[in-house]
């Protein structure tokens, strides 16, 4: 009987000790991976509330229009974007909004990150030149458009508005996230404007545009720059330094179905941008909760932004046609210097190098 008693007693022991140690793995199982799990729900989560913040905006103001108590509010808001002047006078900017958690999460999705070459004096002005556009310039958005990156620490006193179509300008509320950000419209008015308000205050331009969303694809830096010198001429009369810019990463975000030129959808999307101002990649990434299907969300790939050292300009007010040239041919030489100095470190997915094929 003591015996019995004693195996009985030792196997309740084993059984505790088990259960126990069965409690402790399942605990530790769900610190290791419950707590990354949220993160990168979160992180995607932040990825898709930007994605849609444009078209639920357009759909609530939709609303508000076609509720009868609610159009009058709808129909002066309407005339307060016809008349407001902010996306050509440098935005609204909020600091708090810059800095919301939201972007944070947004830029670790990827990651992207900011790598500051050389100091920039803020007694100057700037003209940053962000290469490649990718599908949507991603990169630009976080880590320019936003303070997720740390921007202002990295540059003080430099007061930098991102440049964009002012179409974006036109929809309904979400035009009010965008300027409370800072970014503006990117017409020739508007970068006069930001860049006459004084010491440190900056514009950054993505010059590829929409022919260069085209040509967006992974492994790939191919740029649209041959014949884009309207950013020169403004440099020049401005007196404001080009800083380039490369981000390593933005073109492998998305991969999007092959469009040689003369291919039947390259003629149409190609068509469609001289019209809209804007091209329609068919793109597609991956699923929203699994990278192993197919979707509209981006890759999770690193994108790292490298800013350039600043080409100083003389102040021209009416440059001549051969000191536009030799400006934009400095600045495509250093945008290339630029690239094959990080490459090695950032650009190893980059199968052809940077070329410049428009």
């Amino acid at each position: 009987m003591m015996g019995m008693a004693t195996a009985t007693t030792v196997s309740a022991a084993t059984a505790t000790t088990t259960t126990a140690t069965a409690t402790a793995t399942t605990a530790k199982q769900k610190q290791h991976y419950t707590k990354p799990t949220l993160v990168r729900r979160r992180q995607t989560f932040s990825v898709l509330v930007w994605m849609f913040m444009a078209p639920i905006a357009v759909l609530l103001f939709y609303w508000i229009l076609t509720t009868r108590a609610l159009t009058p509010f709808a129909l002066a808001y309407l005339i307060f974007i016809a008349f407001d002047t902010a996306p050509e006078t440098g935005g609204r900017k909020i600091g708090f909004v810059r800095r919301l958690p939201l972007w944070s999460w947004f830029r670790d999705f990827f990651p992207m990150s900011l790598v500051k070459t050389c100091h920039l004096d803020p007694s100057a002005n700037y003209i940053f030149l962000y290469h490649p556009h990718g599908i949507i310039s991603l990169g630009a958005f976080i880590n320019f458009g936003t303070d997720a990156s740390h921007f202002s620490r990295l540059f003080p006193g430099i007061d930098l508005r991102l440049l964009t179509l002012n179409t974006n300008f036109r929809l309904p509320f979400f035009r009010e996230v965008l300027l409370s950000l800072g970014i503006c419209s990117v017409s020739r008015q508007s970068c006069q404007n930001v860049l006459s308000k004084g010491p440190g205050n900056s514009i950054m331009i993505v010059p590829g545009g929409a022919a260069e969303a085209l040509y967006a694809f992974p492994g790939t830096l191919d740029l649209v720059l041959k014949r884009r010198m309207g950013f020169v001429k403004l440099a020049l009369r401005h007196g404001a330094a080009l800083v380039p810019v490369v981000s390593f990463g933005e073109n492998d975000l998305w991969n999007q179905v092959p469009n040689p030129k003369g291919s039947t959808i390259r003629t149409i999307q190609e068509t469609f941008q001289r019209y809209a101002s804007f091209s329609p990649p068919l793109l597609f990434g991956r699923g929203i909760f699994s990278p192993f299907s197919w979707g509209f969300v981006p890759f999770r790939t690193p994108v790292v932004s490298v800013v350039g050292k600043p080409i100083p300009c003389q102040r021209v007010p009416n440059p001549t046609d051969e000191q536009v040239r030799d400006l934009h041919q400095r600045y495509m030489d250093a945008v290339k210097a630029l690239f094959e100095e990080h490459q090695d470190k950032y650009g190893a997915k980059v199968k052809n190098g940077l070329r410049f094929v428009e």
